[in-house]
């Protein structure tokens, strides 16, 4: 079977190179220097090509059985429509502001299978919230906690990236939706922050993102929220820039010259924030899930502790390998189901769930559950 990667980035190249033990893979990019670094280390074929043009994209995947889009979150759903369009089957990972499920009726249309979301965070965030709340014989409350770090802290952002630096300032800048008591509700990025404690960590500060997306639609509960974590001190950074129009949108005369301040930001931001090859990060996320269970209050709580690992950054592999395990199950036809869909519709078929925790347990990336009484 023939897989074609789109995008060849710190997330992107890992999935290329994990899916080359079991499929004939080409990874498409725009930078010769990612392509030409992903031929030095996995037996890939590999093509130059402007992944926002949707000609391009459509005749690069025209041969492929199956496709990963690891493209940036602008590209994202303008590649998932092209991908629906193609009547192509895959896997998405890219963090879209739009809704994919707009995509549906082309997806049912053209009888493909397309995952979106598929990742840690939204993806298997998703997946364990679901499975959790069909545990439980009522459900209170959904709380995930999640973030990507490096492991040594450096001044003075105390922060760094797998993803574009314009892909983090999206989180910090997109309003974050909630649902409190049963109503779908917005509050700033970066807002009610929270001081937690991380076995292994230590302290990290806790503040309101975006994540939930999805579940808001699809997974009925009265409380809701999905906060972003990071060392202290790094969210008011954030807020700073973000008060003095470091990321606003609208363009500044300087000088003879219109530039966007959000743009600027971001190119500057990126060799800070840049992940260099044998630093080390970690993933961590909480997911918990409060209800009862035969009358008696009960929470069901996953945890993921995840280390850089033989050259491939933490959030590389968790979003990755949570991607790959999608992409596994859809080629052995244990999904077939035509349409778009997101991570947590996976878990109607509770052996399905099984598969991708088994698939990523044996690229060493564990998810570990609690349930206990309160």
């Amino acid at each position: 079977m023939h897989v074609i990667v789109l995008g060849c980035g710190l997330v992107g190249g890992p999935i290329a190179v994990d899916l080359s033990a079991d499929f004939r893979v080409t990874v498409a990019d725009i930078s010769t220097d990612a392509l030409v670094r992903i031929k030095k280390t996995a037996n890939v074929e590999t093509v130059q090509a402007d992944l926002s043009d949707k000609d391009t994209v459509a005749k690069l995947v025209q041969p492929a059985d199956f496709v990963v889009s690891a493209v940036p979150g602008r590209l994202g759903f303008s590649t998932l429509e092209t991908l629906a369009r193609c009547g192509k089957n895959g896997v998405d990972i890219t963090f879209m502001p739009e809704d994919a499920l707009l995509l549906n009726p082309v997806a049912q249309d053209n009888g493909c299978t397309l995952i979106s979301d598929m990742g840690v965070a939204p993806g298997m965030s998703n997946v364990l919230a679901a499975f959790s709340a069909a545990m439980l014989d009522t459900c209170e409350k959904l709380e995930i906690f999640v973030g990507g770090l490096p492991r040594v802290r450096t001044w003075p952002w105390q922060y760094k990236a797998v993803f574009s630096p314009a892909d983090v300032i999206e989180e910090y800048t997109r309003p974050a939706r909630l649902v409190r008591h049963g109503k779908v509700i917005e509050l700033p990025a970066l807002s009610e922050p929270e001081l937690i404690e991380v076995e292994g960590v230590g302290t990290l500060e806790a503040f309101n993102s975006d994540g939930l997306r999805s579940l808001i639609h699809t997974f009925p509960m009265p409380d809701m929220v999905e906060k972003t974590l990071r060392y202290p001190g790094h969210r008011e950074l954030m807020q700073v820039l973000a008060h003095a129009g470091f990321f606003d949108t609208q363009p500044v005369d300087i000088g003879h010259q219109q530039v966007i301040p959000r743009q600027l930001t971001s190119r500057l931001l990126f060799s800070q924030w840049q992940l260099t090859p044998g630093e080390q990060d970690i993933t961590v996320m909480k997911i918990v899930v409060t209800g009862t269970l035969n009358g008696i209050r009960t929470s069901v709580t996953w945890s993921l502790y995840d280390e850089y690992d033989q050259g491939i950054h933490s959030m590389a592999r968790t979003t990755g390998y949570a991607a790959t395990a999608a992409l596994r199950m859809l080629a052995s036809r244990k999904f077939t189901d035509s349409g778009i869909f997101v991570p947590e519709h996976i878990t109607r078929h509770g052996a399905l769930v099984e598969f991708l925790l088994t698939e990523q347990a044996a690229r060493g990336v564990r998810y570990h559950k609690h349930i206990s009484q309160l």
